[in-house]
């Protein structure tokens, strides 16, 4: 039997979607939030979220959260939520690797009558094929007999301050129709938006994992026309905005696709489909178009420098932005690291500046040095990759400013206007 109703709540991963959902729960249930990396345990426990996804207030607010990064204290917890990544290897295969190890230590603290549910993106069919048997295992309980699952997919957007985990939607499921319930009203106790139950954990798992792929492609889409347009000599902005006037167009846009669950999840998808006979053309044609965008990027910003002289081995490139998405400081899979080794190998010296980044990081995942104060008059381009509100509020003539005599600005974000720039996507 299921016993949840004042149970104690384990988070496992405090990233961008793990600690939101501890804040919530926190404000009401006793909850820990466990994470293996000490040191962010630690700035946790001082008030401080590197992400940016949850302020000093809001922390402070969740007065029944504690934190740890010792296992050990997950024993006297019912409800086990998995919110850690799901990456994808240099193969674009799945690595489960972060699931399953959180998966082991759930097991080793697993209890009759406690729940499991997980939120990382996978592909249908995982949750029960590849996790449960490493619950059964480090537990030596039964699945629906002495513990229970659940999948309720994570839909956080990493940098949005106006749709947060309480207002956005939330699919539920369970193992069991007690189960399902049971995650159902959990959910309910701090999800204002309300709750859709789906059949199935298979289901749950599915359908998330085709709202990034569904992105995906509609981007792919975007792009492709980009290109054509450019061929053609057409402002693709223009484009989108007439064809935008008719009521049911989606307001999708070209640009580079990074981030930890766009340009990630759909390869997911298509390794099930391949596991199972079936090769996905459609999806994998739009990730192949997405993945190449930045090399595109970079050889048309080449072409605009040899038009107008500054195309030379040691001409300095300014790459203004670095994190996958605007106003947010994260770096995951960002797409724009593929425009400055596309430049690099141009023989180009391309410097990267980035008010939400955070050096340390930069220079780890990437081994590229941020320029905090880009100097005005030195460089042969500049290139707009991120469109950070800093950015948004400069005018075209700051830009310009940045270049030297023939300097090319190319504007990846439509932040300047038609002639404001020497190329836009």
């Amino acid at each position: 039997m299921l016993k949840i109703d004042d149970a104690r709540i384990a988070i496992i991963g405090l990233g961008y979607v793990g600690l939101p959902l501890a804040v919530e729960f926190g404000k009401q249930r006793s909850v820990v939030g466990f994470d293996i990396n000490a040191i962010r345990i630690e700035a946790l426990q001082r008030g401080e979220d590197n992400t940016l996804e949850v302020s000093g207030e809001e922390l402070a607010e969740a007065a029944h959260l504690t934190y740890s990064s010792k296992p050990d204290e997950l024993k006297a917890c019912r409800v086990f939520i998995v919110t850690v990544p799901t990456p994808i290897d240099e193969h674009k295969r799945p690595d489960l690797r972060p699931l399953l190890s959180a998966s082991e230590t759930v097991g080793r603290a697993l209890k009759k009558g406690d729940l499991v549910i997980y939120e990382s993106t996978v592909y249908p069919g995982c949750t029960e094929e590849d996790c449960v048997p490493v619950l059964e295992k480090f537990s030596g309980l039964k699945f629906n007999k002495d513990f229970f699952c659940g999948y309720s997919p994570e839909r956080i957007n990493p940098g949005d301050k106006a749709h947060r985990l309480p207002t956005i939607k939330k699919v539920t499921s369970g193992s069991t129709p007690e189960a399902a319930e049971a995650v159902d009203a959990l959910y309910r106790e701090i999800v204002t938006a309300g709750t859709h139950p789906a059949p199935s954990i298979r289901v749950a798992e599915a359908a998330k994992v085709i709202e990034n792929t569904q992105r995906d492609l509609n981007i792919a889409l975007m792009n492709e026309l980009a290109i054509i347009f450019n061929k053609m000599g057409i402002d693709t902005q223009a484009v989108l905005e007439a064809a935008g006037s008719k009521w049911n167009f989606l307001p999708f846009r070209p640009g580079l696709v990074g981030g930890h669950c766009i340009g990630v999840d759909p390869y997911y998808l298509t390794h099930k489909a391949q596991s199972l006979g079936h090769h996905p053309q459609i999806i994998l044609a739009g990730r192949r178009l997405n993945d190449g965008m930045g090399a595109y990027v970079a050889q048309q910003l080449v072409k605009a420098m040899l038009k107008k002289g500054t195309a030379r081995a040691g001409a300095r490139v300014l790459v203004m932005g670095l994190t996958f998405k605007e106003n947010c400081p994260d770096l995951r899979n960002t797409r724009v690291v593929d425009v400055i080794r596309e430049l690099q190998g141009f023989g180009f010296e391309v410097d990267v500046h980035d008010p939400w980044a955070e050096a340390a990081v930069a220079h780890e995942e990437y081994g590229l040095a941020l320029t905090p104060s880009p100097e005005a008059g030195t460089y042969d381009a500049v290139v707009l990759a991120v469109a950070h509100e800093q950015f948004r509020d400069k005018g075209p003539g700051y830009f310009r400013s940045l270049g030297g005599p023939g300097g090319v600005v190319y504007d990846l974000k439509h932040l300047l206007g038609v002639g404001d720039s020497d190329l836009r996507l």
